[in-house]
């Protein structure tokens, strides 16, 4: 299906660019703030409005760029309504700010937060979905991004809240890591959506075979 493959292209260049974006962000910010400790959205706080919040957008947006694709190639409704989740929670955390470290949270981070961890479970669970769908993208390398965007996910609430945010940073980006992985295994799986007969083949291939079979 071009529409297919065309949703798929799209959605990788998105997500490379989104990658590019939080590369700079993370470059351009104070030189106080420690990765390792401190997560994208603390980095994102300090630059409000700057190339990290667009870098999520652009994320979001390349993930609703697939939605109609993976429906035209015949997947579920509950994996694409959890990409959709996955695509709300990360645009919701874009736009809704968190608080400066060190300060108390208030209602828009308490938002941002419950955003980040809808998308954050989202995603690894549609990507289990679709793993299951024959024909559809690599089930083995899927299954595989899943159980380690979960394990990681336990591990960041775990340094959230007993473990008193150690290294929650690393644990943060090392999750995103895997789970635009994930999304760009999709993407990746769309993009390269067999083409379909060109129409003129296909009338040729017709018009042979209707010969053919008066010969007989």
């Amino acid at each position: 299906m071009p529409g297919t493959r065309s949703s798929g292209l799209l959605a990788l260049g998105g997500i490379a660019l989104a990658a590019v974006l939080a590369v700079i962000g993370h470059l351009e910010v104070n030189d106080d703030l420690n990765p390792l400790s401190l997560t994208v959205s603390d980095f994102a706080v300090s630059d409000r409005g700057g190339v990290i919040d667009a870098a999520m957008a652009v994320l979001a947006a390349a993930t609703a760029v697939l939605l109609p694709a993976l429906r035209r190639a015949g997947a579920d409704r509950v994996p694409v309504a959890l990409l959709a989740a996955w695509s709300a929670g990360l645009l919701a955390a874009a736009v809704v700010p968190t608080n400066s470290p060190g300060l108390p949270m208030d209602t828009a981070a308490y938002v941002h937060r419950y955003a980040s961890v809808l998308s954050f479970l989202a995603l690894p669970l549609a990507g289990w979905l679709l793993a299951r769908r024959p024909g559809g993208p690599p089930a083995r390398r899927l299954r595989a991004l899943t159980l380690t965007s979960l394990l990681l996910a336990v591990a960041m609430i775990w340094s959230a809240y007993p473990g008193d945010r150690a290294m929650i940073g690393l644990t943060e980006r090392l999750l995103i890591l895997t789970e635009t992985a994930l999304l760009a295994t999709v993407a990746l799986h769309l993009a390269r959506a067999p083409r379909p007969a060109n129409a003129v083949d296909s009338a040729v291939r017709a018009v042979d075979t209707v010969g053919a079979a008066r010969r007989c």
